[in-house]
């Protein structure tokens, strides 16, 4: 579902002197910023970020072209700031080829088009306003929690994993780690139980992605096991990763390669050449 976009401004075009009579050619953004280096939150943010975008790259679940990015800035309107997901997640569209102009280097959405199909917002504290405003952020004057910009937007899923339980409030995830939300004429309906999802291998659906998330406990990138948000196929088996497909490679070749030997011992024990066969 399309919506307006939230406190639109007019926009501002800029016209070419090759066209006198004011054909438009592009958008003045000159007065965004797009780059702050702002640094991400924290180890394991940062980790769960790579986790959800590389399974997505190496064993692309979904068709190309995808853009699955982290920590860039979402543009919505031409006046004011960007909301800046964790992850985001955007069908049928790609980067344009040249990233030196500035207008390629975000996610800018009269530019795509279409707004993301799928934000995800992995916290890390109680200050990030995923579902409330915190009051860190109610002093400063800001009036909406991102779940009701994404809202007002209208990205179809808006995802909160809290791996940490930082939010736990009833007006927030109430005891869950996961909470999927989809959107729908009066805002967002929530896709998770009333309850969230609060044990591993319970999976949700994103019917308009074709894909799913689940909670999984295990090593990655390094041998302690956590707890992390993973896509997941209809029957809620993972999508893995670059080294998880290799190391699953790896092993049924050497499967594979044993198998061959016990056949060919046992040819040998039937007095019968395997190099024969």
């Amino acid at each position: 579902m399309t919506q307006p976009l939230l406190n639109s401004e007019p926009l501002t075009f800029e016209t070419s002197d090759e066209h006198p009579d004011g054909i438009v050619t592009a958008l003045d953004i000159s007065h965004l910023e797009i780059e702050d280096d702002t640094p991400v939150d924290n180890f394991q943010s940062a980790q769960q970020q790579r986790l959800l975008i590389d399974a997505l790259y190496s064993s692309t679940p979904i068709p190309l072209p995808f853009i699955a990015e982290a920590d860039v800035g979402l543009f919505y309107q031409l006046k004011g700031d960007p909301i800046v997901p964790d992850v985001l997640l955007s069908l049928g569209v790609k980067r344009a080829e040249d990233l030196s102009q500035r207008e390629n280097r975000t996610y800018f959405v009269w530019q795509f088009g279409k707004v993301p199909d799928v934000c995800i917002e992995i916290v890390s504290n109680q200050e990030g306003d995923e579902l409330s405003l915190s009051q860190k952020s109610q002093r400063k004057g800001k009036r909406l929690s991102k779940k009701a910009i994404y809202a007002q937007i209208g990205v179809p899923y808006y995802v909160v994993f809290d791996p940490l339980q930082q939010i736990q409030g009833e007006q927030d995830m109430g005891g869950a780690w996961l909470r999927v939300w989809t959107i729908s004429p009066t805002g967002y309906t929530e896709l998770t139980f009333s309850s969230g999802i609060t044990r591993v291998g319970q999976p949700v659906w994103l019917d308009r992605v074709g894909l799913g998330l689940t909670l999984w406990v295990g090593p990655y990138e390094e041998e302690t096991p956590r707890l992390w948000l993973r896509w997941c196929d209809s029957e809620g088996r993972v999508i893995p990763t670059g080294a998880e497909g290799q190391a699953a490679e790896r092993q049924r070749a050497e499967t594979e390669r044993q198998r061959a030997e016990r056949l060919a011992e046992k040819l040998r024990e039937l007095g019968i050449d395997p190099n024969e066969v």
